[in-house]
């Protein structure tokens, strides 16, 4: 099990090594191969019990390191290949501000919460260098973008863990597969791909960044009703 979550740091590699050769497509190919085994090793882990099975082996942190190369570095790489960020000092620092900004949300000790959430935006590099490829926007743009989501990260919001938050899972997961479909379809086409289906898409990235406010705020006003609840008992 624990190989199955360390293959991902290959593909990570291949993802550097693709868009080191402008290869973009298949650099995006590899971090969605990266991102089906990140999305499926921990349900498998926790069905198979292997924490109690090889309890001397930490397969969260295994999978930190794995994730940090494929979800953080790759597409910081590619789109600095793909000329996606400014030229110069400036394109390198806003990098530096993904790379350094996600360091410290893996390493912070509360980054998934014990409600099964993400705390911070959850460093989705991959899917975010995907839409700026997709949309091509001004390097400018893109850098105002990114500067947003690596700020993000110190912001200290609630984004719904799809296989594991427990409000609306199944219509996330539902949603999701739906998305992923897409995605694949895109990935095939990437070359020149359908406007309609990159918007449609997208709405699961909508719908994903809206119901976490909304349930961040939601699962925030029952917290501070409960305790309000304490203190009048």
């Amino acid at each position: 099990m624990h190989a199955y979550t360390a293959s991902g740091a290959l593909t990570g590699l291949l993802a550097i090594e693709f868009a080191s050769q402008h290869r973009f497509r298949a650099s995006f190919v590899m971090m969605a191969i990266a991102t089906v085994i990140d999305a499926s090793d921990g349900v498998m882990a926790r069905r198979l019990e292997v924490k109690r099975h090889i309890p001397h082996f930490d397969g969260a942190l295994l999978d930190n390191i794995v994730d940090y190369l494929t979800y953080v570095v790759a597409p910081a790489y590619l789109m600095v290949c793909a000329q996606m960020l400014p030229g110069g000092v400036f394109g390198y620092a806003v990098a530096a501000a993904i790379l350094l900004s996600s360091a410290y949300g893996f390493c912070r000790t509360n980054a998934k919460t014990p409600d099964h959430y993400f705390l911070g935006f959850p460093s989705y590099w991959n899917l975010v260098a995907f839409y700026l490829y997709c949309f091509k926007l001004r390097p400018a743009l893109n850098a105002v973008i990114l500067l947003g989501f690596a700020a993000m990260v110190f912001v200290p919001i609630k984004y719904i863990y799809p296989s594991r938050t427990e409000l609306l899972r199944r219509l996330t997961i539902t949603l999701g597969i739906i998305w992923a479909v897409l995605i694949a379809y895109l990935l095939a086409t990437l070359h020149s791909p359908n406007h309609f289906l990159v918007w449609l898409s997208f709405s699961f990235i909508g719908y994903y960044l809206i119901m976490s406010v909304v349930l961040h705020a939601w699962t925030a006003w029952a917290l501070h009703r409960s305790r309000v609840d304490e203190r009048q008992a």
